[in-house]
């Protein structure tokens, strides 16, 4: 049986580029728990927290629950849910879930495969990184699911479907003059740009081509915040700043809340600034909350 495969296969309620990385969480989640313990079971009232916190985290801004995948990945083959009353899961409801005492873990067949071939669990991981999440996020959402992976190989998978322009990083920063498009930060060391990246404003993940209006360039620190939803992009090309970031330093305040309602820097004339399309998919699937009124620190 090809894991990898069906890896990639996972059934997920999808419309028009809509993010739904529910099932996959909860699989990083539980290749992570297999790691610390290959033969434990994940209880849901034990780990609904954990999984409720990883989807508010790096799901749809959308309100979801973790129920929906602890009983739905068990169609996918790679998942299995057991009750106090035997085999099988009890349904969707959270309720039926907590006092049935519904417990899941990886499916009989993948517990095997893992044990004869113990890279599988790294090799899934990466899959489901790569196919669901922006590189920016890729090590902390390890380190939230407790997966220590070996160093990054070729999925052959991924390398098969769509290749990446390497081309594309030089192309942004060109196009907005090898300045962060939301502070200037235009850091050099000699003639080398140092800390500066071409960041996707429709992930690759969910179709992003890679092409400079589908991109900013950003300083590391704006990157991972747009990644995380954190800062986003209105209709007039100024910054959102989400009601949901708090931070009472100077820094914070100078480097994120300061920026609600200020224009993006670039790009130069003649390159094509972030399309329409391209920003309203980012509002709708990765801006988290409210954005802060211009102007309020």
């Amino acid at each position: 049986m090809d894991w990898l495969e069906r890896t990639a296969k996972l059934r997920q309620w999808t419309r028009s580029g809509t993010r739904a990385p529910h099932k996959p969480l909860l699989l990083l989640y539980a290749l992570g728990r297999y790691q610390e313990d290959a033969d434990g079971g994940l209880r849901y009232s034990a780990v609904e927290h954990d999984l409720q916190e990883l989807l508010t985290e790096y799901g749809p801004p959308n309100r979801t629950t973790p129920a929906y995948p602890f009983h739905h990945l068990v169609s996918d083959g790679v998942w299995e849910v057991r009750t106090d009353r035997g085999p099988g899961s009890p349904g969707s409801g959270v309720r039926d879930l907590r006092e049935t005492g519904a417990t899941g873990r990886l499916a009989p067949d993948l517990r095997a495969a893992l044990r004869r071939e113990p890279s599988l669990v790294g090799r899934i991981a990466r899959l489901l990184l790569d196919l669901h999440f922006p590189p920016s996020l890729h090590a902390e959402l390890c380190e939230a699911v407790g997966l220590d992976l070996e160093p990054p190989q070729a999925t052959a998978l991924v390398a098969a479907r769509r290749q990446r322009d390497r081309r594309m990083r030089e192309l942004v920063l060109t196009a907005y003059e090898y300045r962060c498009a939301f502070c200037g930060y235009d850091g050099r060391i000699g003639a080398v740009p140092v800390g500066l990246e071409a960041a996707h404003v429709r992930w690759w993940a969910f179709d992003g081509p890679d092409d400079v209006d589908n991109a900013l360039c950003l300083c590391s620190l704006h990157h991972k915040l747009f990644d995380k939803g954190v800062l986003g992009l209105d209709d007039g090309h100024r910054i959102l700043v989400s009601q949901r970031f708090v931070g009472h330093s100077p820094a914070a305040r100078d480097h994120v809340t300061a920026l609600a309602g200020r224009p993006v820097t670039g790009p130069q004339p003649g390159a094509r600034p972030v399309a329409a399309s391209h920003r309203a998919w980012h509002t709708g699937q990765v801006f988290h909350g409210v954005p802060r009124p211009a102007g309020h620190r």
